[in-house]
This record gives C-alpha cells, structure tokens and sequence, in this order.
C-alpha cells in the first residue's frame, strides 16, 4: 500500500501554481498525494493530478485564538481521519497549528518556511506572540525549510528552532523547461518594465509608481506595467480607486490577473520589484531569471538572493525611490547586447541554483529518512 503524503496549505491556488511538480515527482515515487487547503476556484484542478482533497477553513489575517484554537481541532479530526504517513506544511498557520495537531497524533511534519511577511517588520506585542507560537510547534516539526539565508538566521538567532534540524532550500523550485527564454528575441523600440505581485503597498508599488513618474519625464518609448491581484484582503492592499488615476495619468497601464504570466514574462524586458516585504523567495523572480529576463529588485529579505547586482539584475535600497531610480536608469543605459547579456547570466543562476530538481532531491531524501 502506498505510503500517504498530506500537503497542508493556505490556498489551493499555491499549489496549482507553485507546488505540483514537486507533488507529481512524489507521486511518481510511489506515495499517495492528500491535499489538505482551504477550496476555492483552483481546487477542482487536483482531479487532473489524481490528488485526493479535503478541505479546511483557514482565516489567513485573523488573530482571534478562539479560530486558532478551532483549527488545530478541525486539523486534529482530519489528520486522524485520513492516517497520513508524513504531512507537509507550507504557509504560516499550516506551519504553527498544523504541526500542532500532527504532533498529537505522532504524526511527522516537515514544514515550509517561505518568507515571513509583514509579521517580523516591527516588533510589537503580535510579534511576540507568533514568535512563541513558531518556537512551541517548530520543537515539534521532524524538519524545517526555509526559502532564504536572513530568515533561517533569524530563527536561529532567536532560538526559535534547532539548527540541527534547519536546512535552506532554494524557493520553490522553477521548471526551468517551462520556464525558457522567447526563441524571438529582438530589440522592441518601446523598453517595457513590468511588476507582477498581489498589489499591496508593502510590494513597493508606490515607489515604483513615483520612480515612473520621473524616468518617463527624462526618456522617450518607456512603458511601466503592473500585473497581479487588485483589491486584495490585506490591510495594505491598493483601492482600485488609486489604481484606475495613475492608469488615467498615463503613469502606469495596469494588466489585470493572469493564469499564464509566461506571456507578460515574455514581451517586457525587465522585471522590477521594490519590495520591503519579508520575501521567502519571490517566485516571480526566479520565473523571469529562468527567461532571460534582467531583474531589478530591493537589497531586502529574499529578493537580494536571486540578483547577483551588476550581473544578471540590479539591487536598489528598500523604501527608496532615487534609488530605484538609478537602477532604471542603469537598465535603460546599457546596450541591447548587454541586455541579452545580463539576462543569460540569469538563466544560468537559476539553472545552477534554484531548478527544481534541487528542491524534490531534498524532499525525497528528507521524507525517506524520517518514514524510515
């Protein structure tokens, strides 16, 4: 009988999207794949992948430890209802109240820590208190990733896990032959920069949005693109209000959602993201490095880990739109040769570092060593 792998998530979303070749390579070594997420327009997809699902009710932004309290017992009667092998968590509340309910039915977890968010930005008393809660369910985990060198740092400094069973795993793993550079590759007469992320403040979409205002009064045949979800629930989420006057000023042309970022990708030709948020590995990152595609991105958390500065991207200073500003400038100065350049040095990292053949060679071995 199959071995039986639980995959515990925040959304079915983040599975379609970042984690089913890792499931499918798990599956094709022999182990049954559960998810375990909350349902939404992505989860009837799991049928084509012969994942079996159930589904949980997670509140990602609330703080009530009633709800809290009501999740670790919905984990606890799902887990013992299906008799998983192993879970794999991923997201905060899976990682915390997860591996709690896991722990009291013996069950082994390893957990997924992929960038922190806004939660360790500021220490306040809502810090403390995730930071205890990390510190009792992580003692309980048999193994933990984390996605960058700061934030593996940072639980160890704390002592809010044990080093010995720490490890840092290269983001999520990009599909490095789903993800290739255009066969067409000519110069376009219009330079196009795109961010692509959910469009909340902390992206730094305001200081994208100021920096376009400047290089597009200083250079002619500069376009300034922004794609992802609008209207988010986050306390720090853009009004679509906002968005439609920088579109009426001619600042910014605002792309919507899309399925198939491979397309946007494609025809810009370089990547900017700003951001001041606690990244795990942005995943949009390693997409367009994998393309070819030149990167500009803030000297922060996560992101300064896929930009090597001056070789296949730039690194401007967090909050900081001058900064950003010199970077653009960098991009827009250098010649369309150097450019092409700049974004084979990027596929070759990506390639080296973070294909996703890395990150299903560590789970396999991790998973054979604690079932065995």
């Amino acid at each position: 009988m199959n071995k039986k792998i639980v995959i515990s998530i925040n959304t079915s979303w983040n599975i379609i999207n970042f984690r089913v070749g890792l499931l499918k390579a798990l599956q094709k070594n022999g182990y049954k794949i559960i998810i375990v997420a909350p349902y939404d327009q992505y989860t009837n997809l799991f049928k084509e992948y012969q994942f079996e699902y159930y589904n949980i009710q997670i509140n990602n932004k609330g703080l009530n430890p009633l709800e809290d309290m009501l999740l670790i017992i919905n984990y606890y009667r799902l887990f013992k209802l299906i008799q998983p092998d192993i879970i794999l968590n991923y997201t905060i509340k899976p990682n915390i109240y997860g591996t709690i309910a896991a722990s009291m039915l013996n069950i082994p977890t390893i957990n997924n820590i992929a960038g922190l968010g806004t939660l360790f930005v500021k220490e306040n008393f809502v810090t403390t208190i995730a930071q205890y809660l990390y510190r009792f369910s992580q003692s309980r985990a048999s193994k933990i990733f984390f996605q960058n060198r700061d934030d593996y740092q940072l639980f160890i400094d704390k002592k809010i896990v044990s080093k010995t069973k720490s490890f840092i795993l290269p983001g999520s793993g990009i599909d490095t032959k789903i993800f290739k550079p255009s066969k067409i590759n000519k110069e376009q007469k219009k330079v196009i920069f795109l961010l692509i992320s959910r469009m909340i403040w902390d992206k730094g979409i305001r200081e994208y949005v100021e920096a376009a205002r400047i290089i597009k009064s200083q250079y002619k045949n500069v376009e300034f693109q922004l794609l992802g979800f609008l209207d988010v629930m986050n306390k720090t989420a853009i009004a679509e209000k906002q968005m439609l006057e920088w579109v009426e000023e001619g600042v910014v042309n605002y792309l919507g959602t899309s399925d198939n970022i491979k397309i946007e990708i494609e025809n810009a030709d370089c990547i900017v993201l700003p951001s001041f948020y606690r990244e795990g590995t942005p995943r949009v990152l390693l997409e367009a490095a994998s393309m070819s595609k030149p990167i500009i991105t803030t000297d922060n958390v996560g992101c300064r880990d896929v930009v090597d500065d001056g070789i296949n991207g730039f690194l401007c200073k967090v909050k900081d739109t001058n900064s950003l500003v010199e970077s653009l400038k960098k991009f827009l100065n250098l010649s369309y040769k150097e450019k092409l350049e700049m974004g084979k040095l990027g596929r070759k990292k990506i390639c080296k570092e973070y294909d996703e053949s890395i990150i299903i060679e560590n789970y396999l071995r991790e998973i054979k060593k604690i079932l065995n």
